[in-house]
């Protein structure tokens, strides 16, 4: 037994704890003994043992171990989370049962067996450090939920982001696994956030992995935890993220990043709903609902053998797709207007518009970055600027790809690639309907459907 944690041990008889104040003053950090009931509660507060080993017999009653039961009720008043573990000269089953029934974590009887009381012991001081774990992430969890209880801040008036704020309130009820689509820096994350705030889950924990920014060989230790001794470093036990978001929502950032092997483990943790920590035994149920984002084109993936279309299944319930900052029209400048202002205020700069150029340079962009390069480049111009209002001198963005004299006189182009045509062809679609894929559809005369699609396989 690891020489760790404080026990309390109560009984009447000061030989027995004598003898186990010999033997564990070796195996447990500290030890304090009393033959006094009544100063069980003094030494909860001043000592704060992570185990109380209490006799359930003393003068009062000598073999019902009522005065034991009558103990464990005031110690679980003032401690809920308090681990007791019983011991008595006088056990049986049935007392057993009932101890346990009680609130007590373990009985053991009088005279003990050595290795299995150190045993039990080294278990409940475990079980201890566990509970006050879990009450250190509720607390966590219910200051998040109190001081977040504004909705995460979803921009948009165009026609593809009020399709998007619709869907994410028809959901509001439910716990479907949902499905994020986009490309990099248009708000995915924002997104799942904003589903978790309007689910029935939102006072629980939002976990969030990001998928691509975890080497393989670590990522089932951190979805899943492990036990000590799993690995080299592993010197003591630890929760995954799955363990951690369980009652609440587990965001998996870029899945399409998952290798196969770590493809089947999950899904059979989402087909099962239990988990095995690395190195560990013992199945943990979990309960957790799925949210997962990817700027992959996922079909393909499928297609080509790197994603599992079983674990696709199981992943989108619901589908979401998160329209590019290009198709977003004069959510430009809406979005740009709302990071102006968060900016002035982070740097306490007297900056309180955009002039009309530099409005007209912001639309003019084809923002590849999405809606996050526009917050860097608001961001900057901010830091930098010297006048009340940005200008377009106070812009620095990359520069659109060259056109040709005759592209630019005609609007032409000399490029026969029929897939860059298409995809030419459709970006003006998007671009005079602002975005309204009904209404692009119809331009190109296709059904909406397919035009999905095709935006889908040409990443725009």
């Amino acid at each position: 037994m690891e020489k760790n944690g404080k026990i309390l041990v109560v009984d009447d008889n000061e030989d027995v704890l004598f003898a186990l104040h010999l033997l564990l003053e070796s195996h447990v950090e500290k030890v304090k003994v009393t033959t006094r009931p009544d100063k069980i509660l003094p030494f909860m507060d001043a000592f704060q043992p992570d185990v109380i080993l209490l006799d359930m017999n003393f003068q009062r009653d000598m073999s019902g171990g009522q005065e034991g039961f009558d103990c464990l009720k005031e110690i679980l008043k003032r401690d809920p989370e308090a681990v007791v573990v019983f011991m008595t000269a006088y056990s049986d089953t049935e007392k057993a049962v009932r101890a346990i029934k009680a609130g007590a974590t373990d009985f053991i009887p009088k005279p003990w067996d050595k290795e299995k009381l150190l045993a039990t012991l080294s278990s409940a001081v475990k079980l201890r450090q566990s509970r006050r774990e879990v009450k250190q992430l509720q607390e966590q969890v219910e200051v998040l939920g109190s001081a977040g209880d504004e909705a995460p801040c979803l921009i948009g008036r165009s026609v593809p982001m009020q399709e998007v704020i619709d869907t994410i309130h028809r959901l509001s009820g439910t716990d479907a696994n949902i499905l994020i689509l986009g490309e990099n820096g248009t708000g995915k994350d924002v997104v799942a956030r904003t589903l978790c705030h309007y689910s029935p889950r939102r006072t629980r924990p939002f976990v969030t992995i990001d998928v691509g920014s975890i080497p393989e060989n670590l990522f089932e230790s951190e979805l899943f935890g492990y036990e000590k001794g799993a690995f080299t470093d592993a010197r003591k036990e630890k929760a995954g993220r799955m363990e951690a978001a369980h009652g609440g929502t587990l965001f998996l950032d870029e899945i399409g990043n998952l290798s196969l092997p770590m493809q089947a483990k999950l899904l059979t943790a989402l087909e099962k709903r239990v988990i095995t920590r690395l190195g560990g035994t013992v199945q943990i149920p979990i309960d957790v609902r799925l949210i997962c984002a990817t700027n992959a084109h996922i079909r393909e993936e499928v297609e080509q053998g790197r994603f599992r279309q079983d674990l696709l299944y199981r992943v989108n319930t619901i589908e979401i797709r998160i329209p590019p900052l290009r198709e977003r029209g004069e959510d430009i400048l809406l979005l740009a207007e709302f990071f102006l202002a968060r900016m002035a205020r982070k740097y306490h700069k007297a900056v309180t518009g955009i002039n009309r150029e530099a409005r007209q340079k912001l639309m003019r962009y084809a923002w590849p970055g999405n809606v996050r390069e526009l917050e860097h480049a608001i961001e900057r111009a901010v830091i930098l600027t010297t006048h009340a209002s940005l200008r377009p001198e106070d812009f620095i963005l990359e520069p659109a790809p060259a056109k040709t004299a005759k592209e630019i006189s005609t609007g032409e182009t000399d490029n026969l690639n029929l897939e860059e045509m298409e995809r030419q062809t459709i970006a003006k679609a998007l671009k005079r309907s602002e975005g309204n894929l009904t209404r692009a559809a119809e331009y190109l005369g296709i059904t909406r459907y397919a035009l999905y699609r095709k935006i889908e396989k040409l990443g725009l």
